[in-house]
């Protein structure tokens, strides 16, 4: 493929910049280019996420979106220079001369990447900076697929002969030789004369010694130190002087000057990178762990005693994640129990949906070794570098969700051990009206049939789902296995939007109603609610619209999701009579301007105000007298007090004017009642001269005006669209400002934040997620009867509960506009919590009773947080706060806290209570700590 040159889009004699199609063109082929030709060791270049929008939208590459109030109705303008500041760390200078990235950069949140011609033609167009290169890499040479290494591994490097702290940057993908190159480069000595050790928070520990194998591979971690020590009996060392052994390359060193913290120290905000990727070999032996730094604990009120599973787990590098959801599942007794135990005949290796048991093996040793008595804390790096290899959207160490990844552990964990070697085909019977007992049976035998491991065993319930379609009504029953609850916080089902009701008739003032709704539903339900709440007749019905600009923007489907609709719109509501979709529909737009303004001073003056006026009359009824008659009708509620009679014109046209109670709505159409006139109004009365106000014909922007007819106003398709004059005869008349006082749907203030704060308990949040609710517009049901998509209803009820019920706490949500965390503090039982109100099916005669052992907290915001966690041992009935390396006892009153994210519930009564202390551990399943 050919690029064409920037000659090809302008001139190399003009001066001119590029127009917006020349850029988008050109920028578009290049990245085609790129992307066809891309070859490891390419470059990309970081560009601010807000600016990239900026310039899409300034050459046409993006639209607004017609939803989006905040996009209306503005030309995009040439963006200003590139501005990547944001994107580099404080501390860059400090480090050298490369700039330092942000550690909580999410790409398509805060940063674009392009091509490096890309980047060349926009930085010749725009300036800034600063320049922010990456490498691609290859992550799977199999499959020839890319990714951009946006972290490179950032590594300290020690040299015994001046005492001084380097930092070197290498890809996770380069080999143990390439940084062999590098370090030897950069202290300009041969590669022969040295080693380089595992220098792993100033504790020695391996040698590098595989050069073929990739840095990840040899376990190294973000921030972790490294050490060169020069090879005994080698004339290198006598630089040293009278140093002249290896013991001299470890003389101790001053700390990191490095604000970034990896054991322990406070963790970085929420953040995700396309750049992070890996490529592992295939080798299934685990290296050992390095030896511990100290004996005994680290935690801050205890001694070194054989208390077993007090173990911490050091912070890898915003870690914490990972370190929450493992001391969840190591504190989980049946686990430990299992792990504890020989294990090795259940590991599946030719599951094809597992990972070789490669990942239950990695869990099993961790689980041991930090059950061992005596032990201080852990760094978990060979399970962190499994976990990369199967897992690489948790590759990199950028801070992930701990739900996520419990969520992938205990799917890896399930398939790596399960006891079915060759899954059956089994095909699915429907229902065919027979009892849910049996259909339940059925498909959980089915279920077991294909998947049996201790985590079906433990973890795995079932929930029943019933479908009901809106229109034919036909049922669908389904029963399914579950692993978790996500449950739902009140505050995040519902939300309260503000509505403006109008009369279509004139029979009374504007009223604002608060509506209180499901986030998921459509417009229906809020037209079906706000009904109720205005005392709507069984003859009307209400027609659901959004006001901008002091005019109709659009009307709102039935049908439409009400998640499209924003905080920040204002809706309105007219009451029509039933069937009204069958009249003329009229909207009337008010705008201030003398009362004998020229016509081409028209477009000069015109500043429409209040809100628009909707009523429907018959198609037939579209004489002047007709029209001025109704907005009179419609006007009337907002005659002021002080005005006890009308002009006498006004007085006849309110009288003999086309009425909607003389309406009869047909099969066919509209007729009207025998002997009612639709006009019967004098045609002197509707002279220009002597009418209350002025209309005219217009269009939905208010852009034009035209006469209204004597005779006959016949308008194409099914709206009229009329304009009010407003002069200071009009203002004298109506108060206008019933209509001038719109609400938007939802404004945050002091009752949003009250409630935000406010308490919930545990039932509600099971409350809301069990509740009948729509489906959404984008997981629609196929209804076999209607043989099409439909919104159907849905409804869960918990069926089978498991042994282990793990409750996921929704605070977090996500959308086009907006992330937000939910602080709501969840009042949950840490004893005797009974769901056998919620349970359907319950096996024997004892009540699904449980009891609380361990909670995953997150801290923080979207933009920033921390996860620890709590958990029980259970033989001891005492509690514990797990924070990294960090291990504390807590009281079992402090652990309900607005923090709580992932609550572990075990069934009381189960067969496995307590882990014993004479539990024999399998010396043969766990590495030797000390090779």
């Amino acid at each position: 493929m050919t690029i064409p040159s920037a000659e090809g889009f302008l001139h190399a004699a003009s001066c001119l910049p590029c127009t917006a199609e020349e850029e988008r063109d050109l920028v578009v082929a290049l990245t085609r280019e790129a992307e066809e030709n891309v070859k490891d060791g390419d470059l990309r270049y970081l560009v601010s996420h807000s600016w990239w929008l900026n310039w899409q939208s300034y050459v046409g590459l993006i639209k607004p979106d017609e939803n989006d109030a905040d996009m209306l109705p503005q030309a995009p303008s040439r963006p200003g220079e590139i501005d990547n500041s944001k994107l580099v760390s404080e501390e860059s200078s400090s480090i050298g001369d490369e700039p330092e990235l942000q550690r909580t950069l999410r790409e398509g949140d805060d940063y674009a990447l392009v091509p490096q011609e890309v980047w060349r033609k926009l930085h010749e167009w725009y300036k800034g900076g600063p320049e922010l290169s990456r490498r691609v890499i290859c992550s799977s040479p199999t499959s020839r697929s890319y990714i951009v290494d946006v972290y490179p591994l950032r590594l300290k490097l020690f040299d015994g002969r001046d005492s001084l702290e380097r930092i070197i940057r290498i890809s996770r993908k380069a080999k143990v030789s390439e940084l062999y190159s590098l370090v030897c480069s950069l202290l300009s000595v041969e590669q022969s004369k040295i080693d380089i050790w595992d220098f792993y928070q100033k504790t020695k520990g391996k040698k590098l010694i595989n050069l073929n194998e990739t840095v990840e591979e040899a376990q190294l971690m973000m921030d972790q130190e490294i050490i060169i020590e020069a090879k005994a009996d080698d004339a290198w060392c006598s630089d040293l002087g009278t140093r002249s052994n290896n013991e001299l390359a470890l003389i101790p060193l001053e700390p990191s000057t490095s604000s970034f913290s990896i054991a322990g120290g406070p963790a970085f905000s929420n953040g995700f990178s396309s750049g992070f990727g890996s490529s592992f070999s295939q080798d299934n032996s685990f290296s050992p762990l390095l030896r511990d730094a100290e004996d005994g604990y680290s935690f801050s009120n205890g001694t070194k005693d054989d208390i077993h599973g007090l173990s911490g787990l050091h912070n890898l590098g915003n870690t914490c994640f990972m370190n929450s959801a493992i001391q969840s599942l190591v504190h989980t007794p049946p686990l430990v129990e299992y792990f504890l135990q020989d294990y090795s005949r259940e590991i599946n290796t030719e599951n094809p949906l597992g990972l070789q048991g490669e990942l239950a093996t990695a869990f099993g040793e961790l689980l041991r070794k930090l059950w061992s008595a005596g032990r201080t804390s852990i760094a978990p790096r060979p399970f962190k570098t499994k976990l990369s290899r199967f897992a690489p959207q948790f590759s990199g160490y950028n801070q992930h969700d701990s739900q996520e990844l419990l969520a992938f552990l205990l799917d890896g964990l399930h398939e790596d051990l399960n006891r079915v070697k060759k899954k059956p085909y089994i095909e699915a019977k429907d229902a065919d009206g027979r009892p849910d007992e049996e259909l339940a049976e059925e498909c959980w035998n089915y279920h077991k049939a294909r998947n049996d491991s201790i985590i079906v065993d433990k973890f795995q319930g079932q929930y029943k789902s019933t479908l009901v379609c809106p229109d034919c009504k036909k049922i669908s029953v389904t029963f399914d296995p579950f692993m978790y609850l996500s449950l739902p916080l009140p505050s995040t089902v519902t939300r309260m939007i503000n509505v403006t009701v109008f009369s279509g008739t004139g029979d009374a003032l504007p009223m604002p109603y608060t509506v209180k709704v499901q986030k998921n539903g459509v417009c229906g339900d809020l037209i079906k609610s706000l009904s109720v709440m205005c005392c709507l007749q069984s003859c009307e019905t209400l027609l659901l619209a959004e006001v901008y600009d002091h005019r109709i923007y659009r009307y709102w489907n039935p049908s439409e999701p009400l998640c499209h609709v924003k905080d920040e719109d204002k809706l309105v509501a007219y009451r029509l009579p039933v069937g009204s979709e069958n009249l003329l529909r009229v909207e009337i737009l008010h705008r201030v301007v003398d009362r004998y303004t020229s016509e081409s001073m028209f477009n000069l003056s015109r500043k429409l105000i209040g809100s628009p006026l909707v009523t429907c009359i018959p198609s037939d009824s579209t004489r002047k007298a007709d029209i001025y008659a109704t907005v009179s009708s419609l006007l009337a509620p907002f005659v002021r007090a002080k005005v006890h009679t009308l002009d006498e014109s006004a007085t006849k046209l309110n009288s003999n004017g086309p009425s909607l109670d003389g309406i009869v709505l047909t099969d066919n159409g509209v007729t009207c009642e025998e002997d009612v006139s639709t006009s019967n109004v004098d045609e002197e009365a509707a002279d220009e001269e002597v009418l209350p106000f002025q209309l005219w014909l217009t269009d939905d922007k208010a852009n034009k005006r035209e006469h209204i007819d004597a005779d006959s106003n016949g308008v194409p398709g099914s709206t009229m669209r009329l304009l009010m004059d407003w002069s200071d005869r009009e203002h004298e008349v109506y108060d206008i400002k019933y209509m001038d006082e719109l609400s938007v749907v939802f404004k945050p203030g002091f009752m949003s934040k009250k409630n935000r704060q406010e308490a919930v308990n545990l039932f509600s949040c099971l409350d809301a997620f069990l509740k009948d609710e729509p489906l959404g517009p984008d997981d629609m049901w196929y209804c076999p009867r209607c043989t099409e998509h439909k919104q159907a209803s849905k409804k869960l009820d918990l069926w089978r509960l498991p042994e282990i019920l793990v409750v996921h706490l929704k605070r977090f949500s996500y959308s086009r506009f907006m992330k937000n965390k939910l602080d709501t503090f969840v009042n949950f039982p840490i004893h005797d919590l009974d769901m056998s109100r919620y349970a359907n099916h319950s096996r024997g005669d004892q009540p699904p009773i449980y009891e609380l052992y361990a909670v995953i907290n997150h801290y923080g915001g979207m933009g920033g947080g921390h996860y620890s966690a709590y958990a029980k041992l259970v033989e001891e009935d005492s509690w514990y706060h797990f924070d990294d390396s960090h291990v504390s006892s807590v009281g079992e009153e402090d652990i309900r806290t607005s923090s709580a994210y992932l609550l572990f519930y075990r069934r009381v009564g189960s067969s496995s209570c307590s882990v014993s202390k004479n539990v024999a551990v399998d010396t043969d399943m766990v590495d030797s700590l000390d090779t």
